[in-house]
């Protein structure tokens, strides 16, 4: 059996009775020019390991496997499973299927176990109730994809693409700003879904920068971004008390009369290096911002 060989997604899913579920923020990309177009996006696929979670009924595998993708999916539901497993055997062991809770999964040592000395790129529709904390996972944790090609609600894409001073502009924009170059790269309304969301959709494309922050500095960089956002109304001298207030604005160059939104990313790393900075330093070394 080939790829070719597969019946529709449609007819799959009827001829094993499975429906999208609520709980699990399921909504189904049947159509394969849109998968395609998504596999695309995410830029060459050939001999690179694609991580996917939520593959679902496979509709978005299937276009990663015709690209020339080794994908390593993760699905929390294992109702999909004999879907995915007929998909692995039209693969010909381009497809790992991995029945798991994607938000414990250590993602880079699946990849290294499956796909081993092969390139990562992450390529997913993200189910909607944990799309987020999967993003934050990925951009602060150990995984380093060349690429990540990722399907949000489309506030949620505003939000990790916004520029300083723009109303969607906050925490997920600095940090996701301060790893990445992030844009969205691709709209997709409501009906193009199996069962249609209640919202519209878009595809983010996150690219690495060049130099990447210390985990140190984007661990502060959390701890700064939550005390100035919590309270985003806020002067940084009041917000920032927590971590340093007008002292941390003035070591870092930022203005404490100015409020977050206006921050740009850069004078958010400058914070977090200062905060980072301070919590290295050995007690007694000197004062601390």
């Amino acid at each position: 059996m080939s790829l070719d060989d597969l019946p529709p997604l449609r007819e799959a899913l009827e001829a094993h009775g499975l429906f999208a579920k609520k709980s699990f923020g399921q909504h189904f990309l049947l159509d394969l020019n849109v998968t395609r177009k998504i596999a695309r996006l995410a830029g060459p696929l050939e001999d690179r390991a694609v991580l996917e979670v939520g593959p679902g009924p496979g509709g978005l595998t299937r276009a990663l496997l015709e690209a020339g993708g080794r994908v390593v999916a993760i699905e929390k539901d294992p109702r999909f499973l004999p879907l995915l497993d007929a998909l692995a055997e039209a693969a010909q062991g381009r497809l790992t299927v991995i029945n798991a809770d994607a938000l414990a999964s250590d993602d880079a040592a699946l990849l290294a176990a499956h796909a081993p000395g092969l390139p990562c790129r992450v390529v997913s529709n993200l189910p909607y109730n944990v799309g987020t904390v999967l993003l934050i996972k990925w951009l602060l944790g150990p995984l380093r994809p060349e690429a990540m090609a990722l399907m949000f609600q489309k506030e949620v894409a505003q939000r990790i693409c916004a520029g300083v001073r723009e109303e969607a502009y906050g925490r997920l924009a600095v940090i996701a700003q301060a790893v990445c170059r992030a844009r969205m790269v691709m709209d997709l309304p409501a009906r193009a879904f199996t069962p249609p969301p209640k919202v519209d959709s878009a595809v983010v494309l996150l690219e690495p920068l060049a130099e990447r922050p210390t985990d140190a500095v984007l661990a502060a960089l959390e701890k700064v971004t939550a005390a100035a956002f919590g309270q985003r109304r806020k002067m940084l001298r009041s917000s920032l008390k927590p971590v340093g207030g007008e002292a941390l604005c003035a070591a870092a160059g930022v203005d404490p009369q100015a409020r977050a939104e206006e921050i740009p990313v850069a004078g958010f790393l400058a914070l977090a290096a200062c905060v980072s900075a301070t919590a290295s330093r050995p007690a007694g070394s000197g004062r601390s911002p």
